[in-house]
């Protein structure tokens, strides 16, 4: 068993950047496991740092395409010297992952915590992005987030605070979202101050609602959400809906004006979105 954390003080010690390497060999196993890798699949892996995931990948995998923008982390990963392992150096938000490979193939993502979102945003697609390149291409994904962020992706209208939200509807709408396992703060080098979750999202081929308009659809809830402190009908007229629309649309689907967005589902929010169209 590979002494993760020498190896990540090692490699801190020589460079002191914002990272957090998973040292625990048990989690990693959990990756490897979760991830359910046949000997035919291509893995695309986000975030190597210095490989304590990816030298467990290139076992089980037909090829390993790791996405690295550290230098320093690259140089290690190349001491891999797997033959079934690529290494790309560059930022995932600028790389077209769906021209990585021919055919389909699964992600593994460790990332920095603040890009969840954009990252997200960039497997799936948006929610009006009917038919995204890296999207087709990908079966599932098995991401590292902070357990908090983890609440949002996985939450509803019913869920406390204020987890449900915009990541929310980003996640679920192309994806299965669940959370696998939480991971403690001591199982990363140097601890990070938060506990994270490892979440897998199984990518679907059709969106979560049908839709007429899906930008459409996108605005909606993007007013729905955008100030959360005021009440449905606040919120739309602010994000520049028409007052009539918005009345007859809450109307006629029988919604208290006063209730606040973060209490629709997303179902609710599809419908929502057609009735302000007239539909």
């Amino acid at each position: 068993m590979a002494n993760y954390f020498e190896r990540a003080k090692f490699f801190r010690t020589k460079k002191r950047l914002g990272q957090n390497f998973l040292v625990d060999g048990e989690v990693i196993q959990d990756i490897i496991e979760f991830a359910n890798i046949s000997p035919e699949d291509t893995i695309v892996e986000i975030g190597p740092g210095v490989g304590f995931v990816t030298e467990q990948l290139v076992k089980y995998a037909k090829k390993v395409i790791v996405i690295e923008l550290d230098e320093e982390a690259i140089r290690e990963l190349k001491k891999l010297e797997a033959p079934n392992l690529e290494i790309i150096h560059n930022d995932v938000l600028k790389t077209d992952l769906s021209a990585l490979t021919d055919g389909e193939f699964k992600v593994v993502a460790n990332i920095p915590y603040y890009i969840t979102s954009p990252i997200i945003a960039h497997l799936l697609g948006e929610i009006d992005d009917l038919n995204n390149k890296n999207r087709n291409k990908i079966k599932d994904i098995v991401l590292m987030v902070q357990e908090e962020v983890a609440r949002r992706m996985v939450a509803d209208e019913n869920s406390q605070g204020k987890q449900y939200g915009l990541l929310t509807i980003l996640s679920q709408f192309w994806a299965d979202v669940e959370i696998l396992r939480v991971v403690g703060r001591k199982c990363f080098y140097p601890a990070p101050k938060v506990t994270s979750a490892l979440v897998k999202l199984d990518v679907r081929k059709e969106p979560k609602l049908q839709l007429s308009d899906y930008s459409h659809f996108r605005r909606t809830i993007k007013a729905g959400f955008a100030q959360r402190r005021k009440n449905i009908k606040n919120c739309l007229l602010n994000g520049g809906f028409l007052r009539e629309d918005v009345t007859r649309a809450l109307a006629e689907l029988g919604i208290d004006e006063n209730t606040r967005g973060e209490k629709l589902s997303i179902e609710t929010f599809g419908k929502l979105s057609e009735a302000l169209l007239g539909k």
